[in-house]
């Protein structure tokens, strides 16, 4: 297998509450009030939506605000993947990612292990650069049991309370998450922070109807019906956990995220020019890495 290529869940299509808007001639991020189910196929007016998301939109009443989802893993860790991560607004890619112990970042001279004090406390953080950033890999069809739709976000909301979600829900179901009947729920809530304005997060809860009482005998019952069949849980979870660590650097570097900087083409090139000559020089890192080179630790 090639070194340094991060295996990830089969990506089949996107999940996002937000969108890519024309304003003034230039491309740039909108939040929404509702889920969107996306291809991974873009036209000139954007992502394709996916086949599910007409099919999911019209048991809603038009508005999809709820989600049936699966997750493909007991791990909570392994369904959601949340660091810390800097990036390049010109083009959208990561250059820093962190746990806030840790980080690895881009340079000149590849890739290097810096302290990570937080986005608080990192010089390289000022002026809201890098952010907390999650993926969470869900299953929402049964047509491809192993492939997921991806969700992204920088919102701390979202994260905390995914990772609340599914930390209780693997805990209280015995380690069965992947057999729990779930959905996706966006909710609202205004704080003074957003003037008193609606903000969008994404919750994880049970599906209409089911009780937690029922979901835990369910999930307790599929389980023991899948490894019957023989269905090895714990090897795919191993298979997965590997899959993730076999890159010093895990996001790929190939995929631009214009859920959050969309990329302008022109400034793309200029971007990728200077970086492959300098590294971090556009965000002005050259007199931090100096103050910081003694703590420097090459990875291989």
């Amino acid at each position: 297998m090639i070194k340094g290529l991060t295996i990830t869940p089969p990506v089949l299509g996107r999940i996002s509450i937000g969108r890519v808007i024309q304003k003034d001639g230039k491309r740039l991020p909108a939040k929404d009030d509702q889920f969107t189910i996306t291809s991974q196929v873009q036209n000139k007016d954007g992502w394709i939506n996916h086949p599910l998301d007409e099919k999911l939109r019209a048991n809603n009443q038009g508005k999809l605000r709820q989600i049936p989802v699966r997750m493909l893993f007991n791990d909570p860790e392994l369904n959601l993947r949340a660091e810390y991560t800097l990036f390049d607004r010109q083009t959208g890619r990561p250059l820093c990612v962190g746990d806030g112990e840790q980080c690895q970042r881009r340079t000149n001279k590849g890739v290097e292990s810096y302290p990570c004090p937080s986005p608080d406390r990192c010089p390289l953080a000022q002026g809201g650069a890098c952010k907390p950033y999650g993926r969470l890999y869900a299953n929402l069809s049964e047509d491809d049991e192993l492939g997921a739709f991806i969700f992204r976000t920088t919102g701390f909301n979202s994260i905390r309370t995914l990772a609340a979600r599914l930390s209780y829900f693997a805990a209280v179901s015995g380690n069965k998450l992947s057999c729990l009947p779930l959905q996706l729920t966006l909710r609202g809530k205004s704080t003074t922070q957003s003037y008193r304005t609606p903000i969008y997060f994404v919750d994880l809860t049970l599906r209409d109807g089911v009780t937690l009482k029922q979901a835990v005998q369910d999930a307790q019952a599929i389980d023991a019906e899948l490894s019957e069949h023989g269905f090895d849980q714990a090897a795919l979870e191993v298979a997965a956990k590997q899959g993730y660590v076999n890159s010093c650097f895990e996001i790929d570097s190939d995929e631009a995220f214009e859920e959050f900087y969309p990329v302008d083409a022109s400034n793309a090139n200029n971007s990728n020019q200077g970086y492959e000559q300098n590294g971090l020089a556009n965000h002005n890192v050259t007199s931090i890495e100096q103050g910081l080179r003694q703590s420097v630790t090459a990875v291989s």
